[in-house]
């Protein structure tokens, strides 16, 4: 006797690039916290502000003059969609931070509109961060957080701010925006770290 119908191949094999509880779409969603701001690249600026309140910061155009990388990388939002292979273009923290003095193990990202998030340093250093101002070869486009967003592919998305103004270093980890609304501290993907005690 048969233990498996004749025919029955299961699910099929999962992509292994697609973390738990995800799925593919070609699309790229849409989902914020709340208006989009629109922000004149005249006056935006971007900084970075020490534990101790030393202070750097640099204008769209000094931003633009930096040396800046193309990057292919996959990316997960909360809600449960993944997309593949997008392809972005910005300044990698670490050029950021190269001149930064801190003994910080955290960073509160800070964006026009109020939006918050933190992550822990060592999660935006060592190649793994950038300030992305272009997508799929376009200036990126405000509803996806342009004109400049924090870029963290290997967490949940909401960790990559949109329209972020700054980066502020933490002694000590704070929660932000989603965090205190119950979202997970962390957000890691592979770890389906959704919500607080997942």
């Amino acid at each position: 006797m048969a233990v498996v119908t004749r025919g029955f191949t299961g699910r099929g094999r999962v992509d292994p690039k697609l973390p738990p509880g995800q799925y593919l779409t070609e699309d790229f969603p849409v989902l914020s916290a709340g208006p989009t701001p629109r922000i004149d690249l005249n006056r935006w600026k971007f900084s970075v502000v020490t534990e101790t309140g030393q202070k750097h910061s640099w204008s769209w155009q000094e931003l633009l003059a930096l040396p800046a990388e193309d990057v292919t990388v996959d990316i997960h939002c909360v809600t449960k969609w993944s997309k593949f292979g997008t392809r972005w273009h910005g300044v990698p923290v670490d050029t950021l931070l190269a001149d930064v003095e801190t003994a910080a193990d955290y960073v509160m990202a800070h964006s026009y509109g109020g939006y918050t998030t933190n992550v822990p340093l060592e999660d935006l250093t060592d190649g793994q961060a950038w300030i992305a101002y272009r997508y799929d070869g376009e200036d990126l486009a405000p509803e996806h957080g342009g004109p400049a967003r924090l870029l963290v592919p290997h967490l949940y998305f909401w960790k990559s701010a949109k329209w972020v103004n700054g980066l502020e270093m933490m002694p000590e980890d704070s929660p932000g925006f989603w965090e205190s609304a119950g979202y997970h501290n962390y957000g890691d993907p592979w770890r389906e770290q959704r919500y607080y005690g997942d």
